[in-house]
């Protein structure tokens, strides 16, 4: 009987043979540059965690309350438990399975039924009770490791739904330091407005004496008002972003617009603008929350070749059977009652018209689909990173030009009210010269806002930090 068993199992995994997976990509055969193209020089090494507003008291209480029960958040932490519990199953279908029975069973046959011919004077009882108890047990052996593949494949997809987690945490966290940031952004070019709208103002008031003293035409007024009227319209135009950021928070942080517009209101200090991060691709692809979900995938994808070119071969299960049957509940605990059997089968496919083979290309696409994913995730971001240095490059220098434009705009027209004042400029001058430190003042704070923007979006991009 053994012999034969052996016989079978060479036959099927022979004919197992015939169809099987080529050579599948690997996560290794990617090359990167051995550093950022627009990464700063190492000179000048910066923390991770400089790049966020994690000082501002706003982007604590919202971050803090969006990592707690934020709804994208939540069902990404639900996707880990549904990918555990698929690994769980895998890990169970493993090990032997053992059902438990118990039945009670009455009968009664027909006079046809009775085989017996009638005895006169004997009456044949023709119902029947029985009662029975048992125990069976089922094993597949996973000869060609089958059921192993498929449990790593469980597993890494865990790892995969760990990492989108991750990733959502980071999108979250910078989205909200984004709209924190420009929140503050807002606060700085309102506060800028304010000033050049007080400034218009004391020009409207001079020149309504100068009007009234006859040694200015009412024109002077009239620009003068047209001007505050421009610093208005512009503070007004404020409020519909800064419901526009509100509404986007509520969404990211999972709480009523009150509790974020209270959020928003507590002081900041400004935040500093922290020099750029030099970095490796290695600790892109270490810190990437989007690249470690890519690279579990292709992990599982190959998993699920394996596990479809395990169909190929037999497969012996193990099968035991314990039971007990009496005719009375007693006669259950009598060692006549008592059955039993054991026994193994060994299966495998000999003739399945392609369907195995068809398996196994399909599990292969699968493969080369998640490579593909894997090498779009690598690159994306090493784009991204790339990109983020140079904007924050870019945003700074940008800074630059409109600090200094705001610092000479201001010297101008306070300059040329100076000399208004002293009779040797006409009034048209202060006025464009107002207009001009006006708009570049604003300009300077959007600036700002967006260098910091920079700085968050370089963190994004470089994986984030722990620290968070």
């Amino acid at each position: 009987m053994i012999r034969s068993l052996l016989l079978g199992a060479a036959t099927l995994a022979l004919a197992g043979c015939a169809a099987g997976p080529g050579r599948l990509p690997a996560a290794g055969e990617l090359t990167l540059p051995p550093a950022f193209r627009f990464a700063p020089d190492s000179a000048g090494q910066a923390s991770l965690l400089s790049l966020m507003p994690a000082s501002d008291p706003a982007y604590a209480v919202l971050s803090g309350a969006a990592l707690a029960d934020a709804p994208t958040l939540a069902a990404a932490l639900a996707r880990i438990d549904l990918a555990r519990a698929e690994a769980s199953r895998a890990r169970a279908d493993r090990l032997p399975g053992i059902d438990g029975s118990v039945s009670a069973y009455r009968s009664r046959a027909s006079t046809a039924q009775v085989a017996a011919p009638p005895i006169p004077g004997v009456e044949i009882d023709r119902t029947r009770t029985s009662f029975g108890a048992n125990l069976t047990a089922r094993w597949d052996a996973d000869l060609f490791g089958g059921l192993r593949a498929r449990q790593r494949a469980a597993l890494a997809r865990i790892d995969a739904a760990s990492a989108d987690a991750a990733a959502v945490r980071l999108a979250l966290l910078a989205e909200i330091a984004g709209s924190v940031t420009d929140w503050r952004t807002l606060a700085a070019r309102g506060e800028r407005l304010r000033l050049d709208l007080a400034a218009a103002e004391r020009f409207i008031t001079l020149a309504s004496v100068r009007e009234r003293a006859g040694i200015a035409p009412g024109l002077d007024r009239v620009q003068a008002e047209s001007v505050a009227a421009s610093s208005r319209s512009r503070v007004e135009a404020l409020a519909s972003e800064r419901a526009r950021i509100v509404g986007r928070l509520v969404t990211l942080v999972g709480r009523p617009a009150g509790e974020i517009e209270l959020a928003l209101a507590a002081p900041a200090s400004p935040e500093l603008l922290a020099p750029a991060p030099p970095s490796l691709p290695s600790t892109l692809l270490t810190n990437r929350p989007d690249v470690l979900a890519a690279g579990a995938r292709l992990r599982a994808a190959n998993g699920d070749v394996a596990a479809a070119a395990a169909a190929r071969f037999p497969r012996l299960t193990l099968s035991s059977a314990l039971g007990l049957l009496a005719l009375s509940v007693g006669g259950l605990f009598d060692s006549d009652a008592l059955s039993g059997s054991v026994g193994g089968e060994l299966a495998g496919p000999l003739l399945d018209f392609g369907r195995i083979a068809a398996d196994i290309s399909r599990a292969e696409a699968g493969t080369f689909e998640a490579f593909a994913n894997y090498r779009d995730a690598v690159f994306t971001a090493l784009g991204d990173a790339e990109g983020s240095y140079a904007l924050i490059a870019a945003a700074d220098r940008e800074l630059a030009a409109a600090r200094a434009e705001a610092a000479a705009t201001d010297r101008a027209a306070r300059l040329s009210e100076t000399r208004f004042r002293a009779g040797l400029s006409n009034f048209l001058l202060v006025l464009d010269a107002q207009r001009l430190a006006l708009a570049a003042g604003e300009r300077a704070a959007a600036a700002r806002g967006r260098a910091l923007r920079a700085r968050i979006t370089l963190w994004q991009a470089l994986g984030g930090d722990s620290e968070l």
